[in-house]
């Protein structure tokens, strides 16, 4: 087994890969891109023009597997398997080597796209245009999935010699602490705990959701702004405007999670603008952000409706669907701010104000509905052309709760 590539013998594996031949070696170089807290990225620039990605999961020599290599392999096996939805590639970075062995994939890199979270730093607008590109694209991989028993039976092929019984609930809550908790968060984060331990309300809305949680279509997972890309030349293309990449968490899953993580990865962009400091109240610390929401809204409001004109059918299957994308968005943020705990051992009081605002998300759906959007839901429905009538959500039935009133159940 290769214990870890670099720029030493990278070539060399590309090489033994077939991936590029004895002439490329004399003219490549290679450079080290931002490495995430799972993996290795190391780029190759060939003789002939060509850009590798080349992705090594760091801890390939430990007993936990989680087989998200596996999982983005598995995705682009179904796109070349099922030519009907083959045109959902167009969408994503073509994969040219798996190997599970050493837990390496790569693929083309796409040298004329930018990561759309660099691109709003960088330039500081927010052109509905792309927002709404995003909305068509997620739209489109869901719609063509939707419902579609071959495609989950396919998505459900586990690694040989291992079984799936079932797909992955994201809809998670924060696990109670224990001794082992002081060793890997800071201490200022034990904050975070009391505040969510506080509230018996937000333990019920996150345990309500993973009850109602319904996969049933083909979701990425991981919709963060970094996992966009955005072409370079975006304002003289009409379409492949955005590619989505890293497919390494997708799965048969729910649509709304999808649209909830990358909502919320909108709303990080104005919560971590924000101007924090402990004698601060909530509000105040709002209304003074550099990037205010209003900024963002029309963003926000462009990406929805074009989802929902793209895939109108998902409100005949899911009646409360905006009201899900709203919950989802709240437990995002949430599942944010843990990451950011545990993997960068960083918490500040930016932090307090982001868990304030999902908590408002999870128990108070219908209030925020208007607050992040900025118009309400049946406005959402009225602007969507396709349309036909606006469902009204069921009341809610009379039926016994899955958890006790102090419940400490966090997802299934």
């Amino acid at each position: 087994m290769l214990s870890s590539l670099s720029s030493q013998n990278v070539i060399q594996y590309l090489q033994q890969a077939g991936l590029c031949s004895s002439e490329d070696g004399a003219a490549y170089k290679s450079v080290l891109p931002e490495n995430s807290n799972k993996n290795w990225n190391l780029l190759v620039m060939l003789a002939d023009n060509r850009q590798l990605l080349i992705k090594q999961e760091r801890k390939i020599n430990s007993d936990h597997n989680s087989h998200e290599f596996f999982n983005e392999w598995l995705f682009h096996q179904l796109l070349q398997k099922f030519p009907v939805i083959g045109n959902i590639g167009a969408i994503a970075s073509s994969l040219l080597h798996f190997d599970e062995k050493n837990s390496i994939l790569v693929r083309s890199y796409l040298s004329e796209y930018l990561e759309l979270g660099k691109f709003y730093d960088h330039s500081s607008i927010f052109p509905p245009e792309i927002a709404i590109a995003i909305g068509t694209t997620l739209a489109g991989l869901h719609r063509a999935t939707f419902n579609k028993r071959e495609y989950r039976d396919f998505m459900a092929t586990a690694p040989a010699g291992e079984f799936r019984y079932n797909f992955y609930n994201p809809a998670q809550g924060i696990p109670s602490i224990t001794p082992e908790t002081f060793g890997t968060i800071p201490t200022e984060a034990l904050q975070f705990y009391r505040l969510y331990q506080q509230y018996e309300s937000l333990e019920s809305a996150i345990a309500d959701l993973a009850y109602e949680w319904k996969p049933c279509c083909l979701t990425h997972n991981d919709l963060q702004l970094s996992n966009i890309l955005v072409h370079s030349r975006w304002e003289q293309l009409d379409n492949c405007l955005v590619r989505l990449i890293d497919w390494e968490a997708c799965a048969w899953g729910d649509p709304a999670f999808d649209l909830g993580t990358l909502l919320a990865s909108y709303l990080r962009i104005w919560l971590s603008s924000l101007i924090v400091d402990p004698t601060l109240e909530l509000e105040e610390s709002l209304n003074s952000a550099m990037i205010p929401l209003e900024i963002l809204q029309p963003s926000i409001l462009a990406l929805i409706r074009a989802y929902l004109d793209a895939f109108p059918m998902i409100l005949e299957y899911h009646r409360d669907f905006i009201m899900r994308v709203i919950k989802f968005t709240g437990l995002a943020l949430i599942q944010q701010i843990q990451n950011r705990m545990e993997c960068q051992k960083y918490f500040d009081h930016s932090h307090v104000c982001m868990f304030q605002i999902a908590k408002n998300l999870l128990i108070m759906p219908e209030q925020s509905v208007l607050t992040i959007f900025g118009i309400s839901e049946l406005e959402i429905f009225q602007s969507v052309a396709r349309l036909q009538k606006l469902p009204q959500p069921d009341k809610e039935q009379q039926l016994v709760r899955l958890y006790y009133e102090k419940t400490r159940l966090r997802g299934c």
